[in-house]
């Protein structure tokens, strides 16, 4: 066997940037005179742009395309990725450990390249991972394993030896799907589903300080 492989969700696992993604989404809405219903958030978080823009276009009727959505939300986003996005509690410092011992590790995200380069390296983080996966490359959001199947290929892992970091439940049980072991992390955002996420995952954590180290 191998170093031991560890793939973590960006947004809300190891950055803490899901309120700006709130604050996009009820500003976007905003513009058109419209605000952000029960929900939503949850409908789109484990989706990529693209996905998410379409399912908002249908959802609320807008006449923009995807590729309008998607550059507006990515204007928007850019300078708060880049400048402003802190790391969440502990999750440096898991990093750190996990180096240490030899583990191999990827970014899985939704988030596009563009938005996740900028603030991993904007938290000096950039240099930990082996690789960076984004929904983008397979062309599908995290309600499939596909992202976390390219992230073990990536790391060169058997999937049953991949520990997969997620705060979304959805995108853990496509973790799941995929074979490889699931901890789930707490975010805000994702608070609804959080008790079902410690009853679905094989464990879980606040601030990394009881993750295992692989």
């Amino acid at each position: 066997m191998g170093a031991p492989a560890v793939i973590f969700d960006m947004d809300g696992t190891i950055l803490d940037s899901m309120g700006v993604w709130e604050k996009i989404d009820a500003d976007f809405l905003a513009r058109r005179g419209l605000s952000v219903p029960a929900g939503y958030f949850d409908d789109v978080g484990h989706m990529c742009l693209r996905d998410a823009a379409s399912y908002t276009i249908r959802r609320f009727s807008l006449p923009d395309s995807p590729d309008e959505l998607v550059r507006e939300w990515n204007d928007m986003a850019c300078d708060e990725y880049a400048h402003n996005i802190p790391m969440k509690r502990g999750a440096r410092e898991y990093l750190h450990r996990l180096e240490e011992n030899g583990a191999k590790m990827a970014i899985a995200t939704s988030s596009p390249i563009g938005l996740c380069i900028p603030a991993l390296r904007n938290n000096g983080v950039e240099g930990f991972f082996d690789a960076v996966c984004t929904a983008d490359e397979v062309g599908r959001g995290k309600e499939s394993p596909d992202i976390f199947i390219l992230a073990a290929k990536k790391l060169m892992a058997d999937p049953r030896d991949c520990i997969v970091f997620e705060d979304n439940l959805r995108a853990a049980q496509s973790a799941r799907a995929a074979g490889m072991s699931v901890w789930g992390v707490y975010d805000d955002s994702a608070h609804r589903h959080w008790e079902e996420m410690k009853r679905f995952a094989d464990g879980w954590t606040i601030d990394f300080a009881n993750a295992p180290i692989a």
